[in-house]
């Protein structure tokens, strides 16, 4: 009869172990558990892809991105084929998604945020200069233990190239605030510098470089899509509020902003979008006879400027002003419609204005 056990109680077919040695069990190995991301980064490519490998480059140079707790997304809104594109998509914790033509920033955004995970966004330009480990303290900042579960946005302290102090917040506009603007130095018409040393409310902050929890972004389903470039932040900021979100200013973190609008010329067709993008903001947010007032106001502004671009016999501005003095009318007759092709009509025109900041930034 086989024994079930042998004398010293051990099974018949386990291994022995030598004298003086312990027995060791082979178990098998587990596959190590996939990282889990806390922050999705979202890039909107336009025309920049010095920039924004660049912009990666330097994202890369942080820990969380090496150990899979960040990654970065780019967006790639139908800017012409570029070599930088397929080298950018190669790297590690890096996603590249292009698309054919361009959506618009919000819509851009939108998409990029829906392809990536994470509790935490972080929205950038990619004519944004970041220091080394500037996501490791992004990080840090949205997981500190003091942090409230109602913020929902929190932007970072923005420097121009010269080092000094970049207009990043203000308050939300109003038609006192936009015509008393009019006198004011560009730089200074829609936001303001904040020189709070200590993190604080603010009532909106720029989506240049701007942190969102997810829950807030999901609860208010992303960006306005309406808006086809400049003051969905505004809006965003202004519907979390609403919602019941904090909207804070975090000087703690800070980064260069190499092209904001104020510095830059504002070529027609440029200028047109940028006013579709207040009066979509006048619709949503101001009473009725605010709305129109200001819309009178930019119709006269564009029926002006077709006038002088064609008494300067500048026949492609004098068009675009034109389709400028049209987009304030369908905008005020509620014509979505119409309204989106004079914006596809402008951004047709947009592919050298975003080229021409390409590889100036540092």
């Amino acid at each position: 009869m086989a024994l079930a056990h042998s004398p010293d109680g051990t099974s018949p077919h386990a291994p022995v172990a030598a004298p003086g040695h312990e027995l060791a069990l082979v178990t098998p190995r587990r596959a190590p558990a996939p990282p889990v991301t806390e922050l999705a980064v979202v890039v909107v490519n336009f025309c920049q892809w010095k920039n924004t490998a660049r912009l990666v480059r330097q994202l890369r140079r942080a820990a969380v991105v090496r150990t899979g707790a960040a990654h970065i997304q780019i967006i790639d809104n139908g800017s012409p084929a570029h070599p930088l594109a397929d080298r950018v998509a190669r790297l590690r914790g890096v996603s590249v998604r292009r698309y054919d033509a361009n959506l618009g920033f919000a819509a851009a955004v939108n998409r990029g945020c829906r392809q990536s995970a994470g509790p935490w966004v972080l929205l950038l330009n990619p004519d944004i200069t970041v220091p080394d480990g500037f996501l490791d303290d992004v990080l840090g900042r949205a997981a500190r233990g003091d942090l409230p579960a109602d913020v929902g946005v929190v932007g970072f302290r923005l420097l121009n190239r010269d080092g000094s102090p970049q207009p990043s917040t203000g308050p939300f506009p109003s038609l006192g605030r936009t015509l008393a603007g009019l006198c004011l130095p560009r730089a200074r018409r829609k936001c303001q510098v904040n020189n709070r040393t200590v993190e604080s409310p603010v009532e909106w902050a720029t989506g240049g470089c701007l942190l969102v929890r997810r829950e807030c972004f999901e609860q208010l389903n992303g960006l306005d899509e309406s808006f086809f470039l400049y003051y969905e932040d505004v809006d965003f900021c202004r519907r979390a509020a609403a919602s019941g979100w904090q909207v804070r200013y975090d000087p703690a973190l800070q980064v260069t902003h190499h092209w904001p609008l104020h510095a830059r010329r504002v070529p027609p067709p440029l200028r047109l979008v940028t006013r579709h993008a207040l009066l979509t903001y006048t619709r949503r947010h101001w009473s009725g006879w605010q709305a129109r007032l200001l819309s009178s106001a930019v119709w006269v502004e564009a029926g002006a400027r077709h006038l002088w671009a064609k008494a300067r016999g500048e026949t492609d501005a004098a068009h675009c002003f034109d389709q400028m003095r049209r987009l304030v009318e369908d905008v005020a007759a509620g014509r979505e419609h119409e309204a989106a092709e004079r914006i596809r009509f402008a951004a047709s025109f947009l592919h050298p204005i975003a080229a021409e900041q390409d590889g100036r930034t540092s």
